[in-house]
């Protein structure tokens, strides 16, 4: 009775324990769910120009600059407003790496890639309030220069800088000054041992020196972030517009309106039923933009993107049937093609196809590995509408 007893035990067991192909085929398919969603995240960061993802900066704050320039070239959702307001395609901001006492200043450009062309480049320098009255000072404008420091070891040469901006300022005024600095940059790029710093020199209209407790900037060892001295710079990768597709204006209601459109936040619960419901009765709908949302979140990037948190690239959808009207958007080559399917003049040919026929760009806020803070706009990112092809 006892063997009856542990005979049915290891019966019931066996029957409990999946097959070893079941267990095989599950972890199969876990494995290559994974190598896709790899494959697929290393293609993406392709698009965005990377190899790898940066660095997790959760709580570093950007620079006040890059949400203000953020904010001006880009909407809520990170779509380009006007794609001539920005210079070039990327924007980097650096933090002073010297953190002197003195007035001098290096920036660690390692992160630019040699492809990339330098376009401007500006020294942001935070006037403090004066430590000495002003009463009885007679100076109301100093003469500001920055100069950069050259390595006299180097061919013999005899000067120690050279002259890169100068400018008057108000000696009692307090805020940011931006000096241009492209010409020592673009020299750092070609030879990075040549990066010696900059010195920032103020004089008098005289000519004299003039005292450091009239004339203050922010350093970067003794005050606040937001005040820090900061290199920005505008270059451009060459990964400009590599297709036919005609760019517009986001904010022109009448390029998007042509089509049927679906709401930003997706379709409905109703919607999507009556969706599903023509597809099973075999009515295609025509051709459309519905919505398509990256959400940066759930693919892992959140940490390192500051801004957009993600953004609707939308998708096209339907069918291109003839007689292809105007609404369509549909090209000559599209409406002959058209005429030809229903025509059945040729076997083979299908219907045009329902694609995007205006694209956006979108712009992202992110930090690098350097724990430095880049703007960059990619195009065509967000089909703006859609149209038979």
């Amino acid at each position: 009775m006892l063997l009856f007893v542990v005979s049915l035990a290891a019966l019931c067991t066996a029957a409990a324990r999946p097959p070893l192909s079941y267990l095989e085929n599950h972890f199969a398919a876990d494995n290559e769910s994974e190598e896709v969603r790899s494959a697929a995240i290393k293609r993406l960061l392709e698009v965005f120009g990377m190899e790898d993802p940066p660095a997790i900066h959760r709580h570093k704050q950007p620079p006040q600059y890059m949400l203000d320039l953020y904010n001006t070239v880009a909407d809520v959702d990170g779509v380009t407003k006007d794609p001539y307001l920005l210079e070039g395609n990327t924007v980097r901001s650096f933090f002073d790496k010297l953190r002197s006492e003195q007035v001098e200043f290096r920036f660690n450009l390692s992160t630019v890639a040699r492809t990339e062309k330098i376009l401007t480049a500006e020294l942001h320098l935070f006037k403090l309030q004066p430590l000495a009255p002003l009463t009885f000072n007679r100076h109301h404008f100093c003469q500001v220069s920055v100069y950069q420091l050259l390595d006299t070891s180097k061919n013999n040469k005899t000067q120690d800088k050279k002259l890169l901006s100068s400018r008057l300022i108000p000696v009692h005024s307090t805020g940011w000054e931006v000096f241009t600095i492209t010409q020592a940059v673009r020299s750092w790029m070609i030879d990075e041992g040549s990066n010696m710093g900059l010195h920032v020199v103020v004089r008098t209209l005289g000519g004299s020196q003039m005292d450091g407790k009239l004339i203050r900037f922010a350093s970067g060892r003794n005050h606040h972030q937001s005040k820090q001295p900061m290199l920005v710079l505008f270059t451009d990768d060459g990964r400009r517009r590599s297709t036919s597709l005609e760019s517009i204006d986001p904010n022109d209601t009448t390029a998007t309106s042509s089509l049927p459109q679906a709401s930003m936040s997706g379709p409905s619960s109703r919607s999507t039923r009556s969706l599903d419901y023509s597809e099973e009765e075999g009515v295609s709908l025509p051709c459309q933009r519905l919505p398509l949302y990256v959400d940066f979140e759930e693919i892992g990037w959140s940490g390192w993107i500051v801004s957009p948190r993600g953004y609707n690239a939308y998708h096209c959808k339907g069918s291109c049937r003839f007689p292809l009207g105007q609404n369509m958007r549909p090209t000559n080559h599209a409406t002959v093609q058209s005429i030809i399917n229903a025509l059945k003049l040729i076997k083979g040919i299908e219907k045009p196809c329902c694609v995007p026929d205006k694209l956006f760009s979108i712009n992202l806020l992110y930090f690098d590995d350097a724990e430095n803070v880049v703007l960059k706009q990619y195009n065509d990112m967000v089909a703006g509408s859609c149209g038979c092809h």
